[in-house]
């Protein structure tokens, strides 16, 4: 996914509290795949069902964002199935994005599994995994840390002019990250330097 989402950014859409980057990253995929869904959040309108919702782009994401996070933590997931529920004062689990990112979809992009993989590469191959996993025009979720614990996740998009194109739910816009900081651990990304896992098709 190059550059996709050029349209989504035109206001900024930023997590809501300090627990919701894993939920905002959510939103925003499905925002990027169905653009239905996308034109309810950015007008308030639902072009095919005709569903409303009040307020401004801020406050519709921010609805949606809280929604999703009660979601993706509760006892059942985006399939139906039962998962194990998550305290949402820590954040969002990657197995519970990588079930949503499964049941994400849009037209002529189907859903696809999803799954976790936990970074022991180094940071270059990390990029170059990335890379790959956004070529097929999805996005993967990203977990970022320092060096002891994950905490913050965005959204990798694709690669744009040797750079891969994030969005990063602190400041809630678009960052481009290149090769090198992925290799010497400074990706600066709301602060975090260092990749923990990735959530790819």
């Amino acid at each position: 996914m190059t550059d996709a989402g050029a349209e989504l950014f035109r206001e900024r859409l930023a997590q809501p509290d300090q627990r919701s980057c894993g939920a905002s990253v959510l939103v925003v995929a499905r925002m990027l795949l169905d653009p239905a869904y996308a034109e309810l959040v950015s007008t308030g309108r639902h072009p095919g069902t005709g569903f409303a919702l009040p307020g401004t782009v801020a406050s519709r994401f921010r609805y949606e964002v809280l929604g999703m996070h009660e979601r993706v933590t509760g006892v059942v997931d985006a399939a139906g199935h039962l998962q194990l529920p998550w305290p949402r004062a820590i954040g969002t689990p990657p197995w519970a994005v990588a079930h949503q990112l499964s049941a994400t979809s849009g037209p002529g992009l189907p859903a696809v599994r999803y799954e976790v993989h936990q970074v022991r590469t180094s940071g270059a191959e990390v990029y170059d995994d990335l890379v790959a996993a956004t070529s097929g025009h999805r996005p993967a979720a990203l977990y970022v840390g320092n060096a002891w614990l994950p905490r913050h996740v965005v959204l990798v998009l694709g690669e744009v002019q040797a750079r891969l194109r994030c969005y990063e739910p602190a400041a809630g816009a678009i960052v481009d990250v290149d090769r090198a900081a992925f290799a010497t651990h400074r990706l600066g990304l709301a602060g975090w330097d260092r990749a923990w896992w990735v959530v790819s098709p």
